[in-house]
């Protein structure tokens, strides 16, 4: 039976200074009219539309928000921001209304006024984009700092931290109304450093306006999302409006892929680089001295002889790079590295959902769950497990429907050249046909390794079942791409679901 899951509520302070109505429209130089309010919130959707709040109604793709603020109302709003467009819709008004042409543009802006998120004011922000590796560095970044003594916030695809307070989270990076509600909310508990991972989604549609962050970071730039960007060049130059003045005020760049030195030669403020390729110029250097399940141990050398030997808990000499990144981040910011080496000597005590995480019992295969969705990660998240594994590497994998379907062969290929034995299932069909999803990856497969052992099983609560069956003790299984998720698309459904939980049963189904 499938089960609508509801969506997390947006999060916001529990006490907030009102702001004048009037007060906020002479500040961005509006023309208002209507009586004075006060404002506690303020949103863009009429779904989280509270008592209290000021609502920008928007154009869209389809309809203009101005056709919904009688529902806005009805929830409690008592203001509107609207463009010309709007008010004509909106025609003879009795409530307070302000006109702002380009409204969308912003949205940021007005959410850092209403929630007080103000020069002087805010916590320290770290931002990390890139392909793959922003939440693992969001993680490892809030970690450390928690080592240091910090009260930590963080909002990554997996979760919300506030002060301790974890939450599930509803987009990668959350719309600036919610961004601004949440940096809020961690104010108000007394955070000192945020943690963001920010998608180049969240860049291109202004979703961190009106944010500027002390340093932002960058990981690396593979194939994915070109369902959004025309290709490499548009999704680099979305990332890049990170390193703009705008934005933040330092960064630090990973050159392990060619356009890491892109960013640099984009970027608008100074930056630091790091790299973990032998013969790469870099300020910081990352080594992966020894990698083993479930621990990865490194060594980073800095541009001043700087020096520290860690380890973090996850597989894989990429996630080692992560740590390098975040910690250069945190010496950017002005945290002494002499204070951060003394308090990593026994390692990152960090944990990260869903990322090459190991959730078998000693005594069986080992089985991995990972996020990875790219063939990038598809590729990193293989060599980490096929270094620590003696027996076979099986793969288990499907693949997003209604996402970027040009790097499906892709995943299919690099999966391929790095297992044993293939099975191909369903991940999130949303609402395209889950049987040709799988006959798209399973033709790539076969065309690249014609001879692979491949199975095509669905639905994913089956195949786990039977990868756990072609497997034995010394082999490794990886599932890659349900991670953390904890349901599934299925045409407009949120379907409750864990790879972890399944993955767990269906290996004491088998006696481990």
């Amino acid at each position: 039976m499938e089960i609508k899951q509801s969506i997390p509520p947006i999060l916001r302070p529990e006490h907030l200074k009102p702001v004048s109505f009037i007060e906020l429209a002479n500040h961005f130089g509006l023309v208002q009219q209507g009586t004075d309010v006060l404002l506690t919130g303020i949103s863009m959707n009429t779904g989280d539309v509270r008592p209290g709040d000021l609502f920008v109604a928007m154009p869209g793709l389809k309809t203009h928000g101005a056709n919904y603020v009688a529902k806005a109302r009805e929830s409690g709003a008592v203001a509107v921001i609207t463009d010309r467009v709007g008010l004509e819709i909106l025609g003879d008004v009795t409530f307070p209304v302000a006109i702002l042409e380009e409204p969308r543009k912003h949205l940021g802006s007005l959410a850092a006024y209403v929630y007080a998120n103000t020069a002087g004011n805010m916590p320290v922000l770290f931002g990390t984009t890139g392909t793959n590796g922003k939440t693992s560095t969001s993680y490892l970044l809030e970690a450390i700092l928690r080592q240091l003594g910090k009260v930590t916030g963080l909002t990554s695809t997996a979760e919300r931290h506030i002060a301790g307070e974890v939450i599930v989270s509803r987009l990668t990076t959350p719309e600036s109304p919610e961004m601004h509600a949440l940096i809020a909310r961690m104010r108000e508990k007394g955070v000192t450093d945020v943690a963001i991972e920010v998608s180049a989604q969240a860049l291109t549609q202004l979703r961190v306006d009106g944010l500027h962050f002390n340093v932002v970071g960058f990981t690396n730039l593979t194939h994915d999302h070109f369902d959004d960007y025309a290709g490499f060049e548009e999704y680099l130059r979305a990332k890049a409006k990170l390193f703009t003045k705008a934005m933040a005020e330092k960064g630090v760049v990973c050159l392990d892929t060619e356009y890491g030195q892109r960013v640099v030669e984009l970027s608008e403020v100074p930056v630091k680089t790091i790299s973990s390729k032998l013969g790469v110029s870099a300020d910081w250097n990352v080594v992966a001295t020894n990698e083993i399940p479930g621990k990865t141990e490194f060594e980073l050398n800095g541009p001043n002889g700087q020096f520290l030997s860690s380890s973090v808990p996850l597989l894989g000499a990429h996630m080692a790079l992560d740590a390098g990144l975040a910690i250069a981040m945190l010496v950017e910011a002005g945290y002494g590295f002499n204070e951060i080496a003394n308090v990593l000597a026994d390692g990152i005590n960090a944990y990260l959902p869903g990322r090459t995480e190991l959730v078998s019992p000693e005594g069986a295969p080992n089985v991995y769950v990972d996020f990875g969705h790219s063939p990038d990660a598809f590729f990193n998240t293989l060599s980490a497990v096929r270094k620590v594994t003696k027996g076979k590497v099986l793969m288990l994998f499907g693949a997003d429907g209604d996402r970027d379907a040009s790097k499906r062969a892709d995943m299919a290929r690099v999966a391929a050249a790095g297992c044993d034995i293939l099975v191909i299932t369903d991940h999130h069909p949303r609402f395209e046909n889950p049987a040709s999803i799988r006959r798209t990856l399973v033709e790539a497969a076969k065309a690249f390794r014609p001879e692979l052992e491949i199975h095509e099983v669905s639905p994913p609560e089956k195949a786990i079942r039977v990868a756990v069956s072609l497997v034995a003790p010394g082999d490794a299984i990886l599932w890659a791409g349900p991670g953390h998720q904890d349901y599934r698309d299925i045409e407009g459904v949120r379907t409750p679901y864990s790879a972890r939980a399944e993955a767990r049963a269906a290996l004491k189904e088998s006696g481990y």
